[in-house]
């Protein structure tokens, strides 16, 4: 019995099964015709039930030798004439799809997407700045000639004060990278059909999921948290040479276990968006879909991950290396006091260095999120039959 809820199709393969022996009721025989399209406002389960397996039925292909899997193309098992309305073909995609997809929708909705990126990106940057400038302590001396007992008390203050003055910075970030995603989520979505979107339709249709949303994000917060805890507790409890060692044993234990969870839900917060679901239903929901697919999952992520980073080197480099030359006796101050010795002009470049940043790779990333869950679909409940039922394209007509 299939559970896939939302505006999927009651009919949809269940999540857990094997990727891809989906029947295409409608497609025709000679696999000429169009693929689908797709709308997050699909009629709710129970509203359409596709032909049975059996072949019958008005709407029902010929039968044909091994019909009801989905018959594969030359050399990758995909259709190369698969319909396009709009930033992605409708089958499953390809690493290069799903990244050039994401840059698409970044081109065609660009008034939309830098609208809200760079927005967003600009108050959650000056916030950053007003914050780390006069709300964090200074950060605790070190004895670079401490051993023992004492190496490993310097070494845990060291690291309270790192957590405790990044934490007001993350959850800026954690707040803009949330606002953006939800209503990039939204244009990724028009933007598989090919549709205009507005910055104010995308956060009429964004904001009444603002706030599960933002209950997803921190119940994966605090559950990090609690990981990492768990992990370095009991070496910060021991202390000495042996303290140090267990706890760098947990950290491991705790990254590994904290990477392997973060790829387990990494589609949550496109499942709670699209389908409109609850917290703890849209995590169930995205641990069915990375299910067996978990390594090709990390692989995207951390492709993804790459080119964010590439990009912010690009770019911060040269806006970090402005900000040195423009702040008076920025270096020397830098090299010998640390980094709080910088003063308002390399706040500002640099600043706006990392508005440039957060403007391109925010889109990235959430492109990415929002069409790897497309794909997982496709691939795992036939959601291309959905999507082009949706669109209203010829051989896939609404069933009642």
């Amino acid at each position: 019995m299939n559970d896939t809820p939302g505006w999927a199709s009651p009919g949809s393969a269940p999540s857990d099964g094997q990727e891809a022996g989906i029947p295409r009721p409608s497609e025709p025989v000679d696999g000429s015709g169009p693929a689908g399209n797709w709308s997050p406002t699909q009629p709710p389960a129970g509203q359409w039930s596709p032909p049975s397996s059996s072949g019958t039925g008005p709407g029902a292909p010929p039968p044909a030798p091994g019909w009801g899997v989905r018959p594969p193309a030359p050399g990758w098992g995909r259709r190369p004439d698969a319909a396009k309305p709009g930033i992605i073909p409708l089958r499953p995609l390809g690493v290069g799809e799903i990244l050039d997809g994401a840059v698409s929708a970044m081109r065609a909705h660009w008034r939309t997407v830098l609208g809200i990126t760079l927005a967003v990106s600009v108050i959650a940057q000056t916030a950053i700045i007003l914050v780390e400038r006069y709300l964090l302590p200074e950060p605790p001396s070190v004895d670079a000639n401490a051993t023992g007992a004492e190496a490993v008390r310097q070494a845990a203050d060291s690291l309270q004060s790192t957590l405790l003055n990044s934490t007001p910075t993350m959850l800026i970030s954690m707040l803009a990278t949330l606002f953006t995603t939800a209503v990039l989520t939204v244009v990724i979505s028009r933007s598989v059909l090919g549709r205009p979107v507005t910055l104010s339709d995308a956060w009429a249709e964004a904001r009444t999921r603002m706030l599960p949303l933002l209950g997803l994000t921190l119940l994966l917060a605090v559950m990090a948290a609690a990981i990492m805890t768990v992990g370095l507790l009991p070496g910060f409890l021991i202390g000495d040479t042996a303290g140090v060692g267990l706890a760098f044993i947990g950290l491991l234990v705790a990254c590994v276990l904290l990477l392997w969870l973060m790829v387990r839900f990494c589609l949550a917060s496109p499942a709670l968006m699209l389908e409109r679901q609850s917290i703890t239903a849209s995590m169930r929901r995205s641990a069915k879909l990375v299910r067996g697919a978990w390594w090709r999952t990390f692989g995207i992520l951390a492709l993804t991950w790459l080119l964010t980073l590439v990009v912010s080197l690009v770019i911060g480099i040269p806006f970090g290396l402005i900000a040195v030359a423009v702040d008076d006796g920025g270096l020397s101050a830098f090299l010998t006091e640390g980094a709080n010795s910088f003063g308002w002009p390399f706040l500002i470049v640099s600043g706006i260095g990392d508005v440039v940043v957060a403007t391109i790779t925010y889109p990235l990333s959430a492109g990415v999120m929002a069409l790897l869950y497309v794909d997982q679909r496709i691939r795992r409940e036939a959601l291309d039959l959905d999507l082009a039922r949706a669109a209203g394209l010829p051989g896939y007509d609404n069933r009642s």
